[in-house]
């Protein structure tokens, strides 16, 4: 087998093997700017190391840019800059989500909390502010990023009085600090809960009979989606499940509840230094939404096309629950922990949809690899394996990617698909390297995901193409500029991309790619898929209730007037058909708004508008190679270099609109 100089000699450098593609041809094109290997950082102390090698070469590389002239070439100079300033931070700060080393964890953020103090002063840099002001940019791409850029300075707090300009960075730092604190709670709680076997009926017995055991023999269960979900789905046991549910729902706890209140005090004073009303005004007037106003008028559109939808489903599940005990309707109380179990039931009785009975069909590897030549056929890429490459740990998976056309390499993706202690227990992309053409730098993607081991069900198979959906958005960039790159993009569009795949798992002709990557593997039965394609649509007014009321609480929390955390929670959740559950504190372990998704959550929804709309290019034809490059090169290729109205535009050949997103709430 032939393989490129260029890729035998990365190898060898970096101690790896190069395996064969697992498609297309034979040889592995890597990129020529970075390794195949994750920096490993075996101690605390080398991380820290690290850590102030890297902030000690950024601050040289500063005092060069001030210095420097500000002609034509200075745009260049302080993105390459930023590009060196990626490379020395991001690897470090992502490993606080996923290294099996506390200590190592630990370090991280420590080196995560350096690296924002120097960001906060970098925005407050009037040397810098003063340059992109007086520069004009050759052309759209450039006065886009200006445009940004002048906007990111001033939001820092480059133009507020000396004294307002010192309080701005503490604060911007400590609501750092206090998101950080924050996760961690979460990440490193480490919550079991113990369960009887008798209580663990109707659980597959996969999920819990390895697992570890207390004292007096009970079955421990962690909160990860791969023994928290069959559980809630399966489980027959309504106490057992209340216990589950309770501990999800009070994930972080009282300490959780007493930092989101304070960083949302923080961010409302940090809002009013720039003469905005709210933090929600201040985030969102940067945003395709533009306003609150605007949000809340989309978000009451919502709730009228699905509040009478939920209230029947909810009902409908009462007479499921009623049924079952063999006891009147009038007399069944329907409780939230009844909710995933009952959906089940019904699910299976009307359309015999089990999905613990899909996993014998979507081993987790094989799974990967499908939805990879998804992404190969639709995209007009390649994805090649790369043994031996070193990352954080073992199990971690890293792959070439490169344009199938050229054999041009654009990047690396790597995967981490298992659950363990101390990682991150939902699913993410970490975008920790952007592309540029003027650099000729390549990108990296770190897709994290908890999967069982034996087999992923649809849902899961879902939520994959939609996590690598983001790690294509970061792969497939093809910016000038490194700050346009990938996921750069405004916060009510970067769901976009993702959301649009996902309901490709439902596709006749994009399943039959199973067989490709796996021919030993069984087919999943067409009537089995017809029937789960009928039975996704099912619960759809529960769904979208349940993401409007976050998007709402989000939005309200953040709003004008100062709100307790969690009194709001239990007043709008207690407005639901299924009230609020006393004892229960949701906040706590609510991380999208306490960290990145502040003020931004209600772009779940956003972004699903404009997904259903750009789908309806694929419309007959979900693997259409044209279509695909078209999506591409107009989308995913020009990250924020364009806004991403226009972007859609240029894909559709029109505006978007809300049509396909409001017809589907139907089905």
């Amino acid at each position: 087998m032939q393989r490129s100089i260029t890729a035998l000699l990365l190898a060898l450098a970096s101690g790896a093997t190069l395996a064969a593609p697992t498609t297309g041809a034979a040889r592995i094109a890597t990129p020529r700017d970075i390794g195949v290997d994750f920096p490993q950082y075996a101690s605390a102390q080398a991380l820290k190391a690290a850590c102030d090698q890297g902030l000690a070469a950024t601050r040289r590389d500063l005092a060069r840019i001030e210095k420097r002239p500000v002609d034509k070439g200075w745009l260049a100079a302080y993105d390459a800059f930023t590009a060196a300033i990626e490379d020395r931070a991001n690897p470090i700060t992502f490993v606080s989500a996923v290294h099996p080393d506390k200590s190592v964890r630990e370090a991280s953020e420590a080196c995560e909390l350096r690296w924002n103090d120097f960001f906060s002063s970098l925005g407050q840099n009037e040397k810098l502010y003063r340059a992109v002001k007086s520069l004009t940019g050759a052309d759209e791409t450039d006065r886009q990023l200006l445009k940004k850029m002048r906007e990111d300075f001033e939001d820092a707090g480059v133009g507020l009085p000396p004294d307002q300009r010192a309080r701005a960075k503490a604060l911007n730092d400590k609501i750092a600090e206090l998101g950080q604190t924050f996760d961690r709670h979460i990440r490193d709680a480490n919550i079991k809960v113990a369960f009887t076997e008798a209580e663990l009926a109707g659980v597959p017995e996969g999920v819990w009979k390895k697992a570890p055991r207390d004292a007096e023999g009970r079955v421990l269960l962690g909160l990860s989606y791969p023994e928290y979900l069959p559980l809630m789905q399966n489980g027959d046991n309504a106490a057992a499940r209340e216990r589950m549910w309770r501990a999800k729902q009070n994930e972080g706890g009282e300490a959780n509840l007493k930092l989101l209140d304070e960083i949302v005090k923080l961010r409302k004073e940090y809002a009013g230094m720039f003469g905005a009303g709210s933090w929600a005004e201040f985030q969102i007037r940067r945003r395709m939404a533009e306003s609150p106003q605007r949000v809340q008028a989309f978000l009451a559109d919502v709730k009228g096309a699905v509040e009478a939808r939920e209230r029947r489903e909810v009902d409908e599940l009462r007479r499921a629950k009623a049924e079952h005990l063999g006891q009147p309707v009038e007399a069944t109380r329907f409780e939230r922990w009844d909710l995933s179990y009952y959906t089940e039931r019904v699910r299976k009785a009307r359309f015999a949809v089990d999905q613990e009975a899909f996993r014998p069909y979507f081993p987790p590897q094989e799974s990967l690899q499908f939805t990879l030549r998804l992404i190969e056929k639709l995209m007009g890429v390649r994805y090649q394996r790369v043994e031996g490459a070193k990352a954080w740990h073992p199990e971690v998976q890293t792959y070439a990617v490169s344009d199938a056309a050229s054999g041009k390499p654009l990047g690396l993706l790597r995967v981490d698909l298992y659950p363990r202690e101390g990682k991150y227990n939902h699913a993410a992309v970490w975008p920790v390297r952007g592309a540029s053409t003027q650099l000729k730098r390549s990108t990296q993607a770190h897709l994290v995901v908890n999967f069982d081991r034996k087999g992923l069900t649809l849902d899961e198979l879902e939520t994959l193409l939609h996590e690598l959906g983001h790690a294509v958005h970061t792969n497939l960039s093809a910016t000038r500029w490194v700050q346009q790159a990938g996921t750069s993009v405004q916060r009510d569009f970067v769901e976009a991309p993702s959301q649009m795949l996902e309901d490709w798992v439902f596709e006749p002709e994009v399943l039959k790619l199973f067989t490709e990557v796996c021919p030993s593997c069984q087919p999943l039965p067409e009537a089995m898929r017809a029937k789960a394609d009928t039975a996704r649509h099912y619960g759809k007014g529960v769904q979208i209730s349940r993401q409007h009321l976050y998007a709402g609480y989000d939005l309200s929390l953040y709003g004008p007037e100062p709100r307790d955390a969690m009194a709001l929670w239990s007043q709008m959740e207690g407005a639901t058909p299924l009230g609020h559950v006393k004892g229960t504190m949701f906040p706590a372990g609510f991380s999208h708004i306490a960290t990145g998704y502040s003020a931004g959550y209600y772009g779940y929804l956003w972004s699903l508008v404009v997904a259903e709309d750009m789908r309806t290019a694929f419309a007959g034809h979900r693997l259409d190679p044209a279509v695909g490059q078209r999506y591409r090169s107009s989308v995913l290729a020009n990250g924020s270099a364009r806004p991403p109205q226009q972007l859609v535009r240029e894909f559709l050949g029109r505006d978007f609109n809300a049509n396909a997103f409001f017809e589907d709430l139907k089905k």
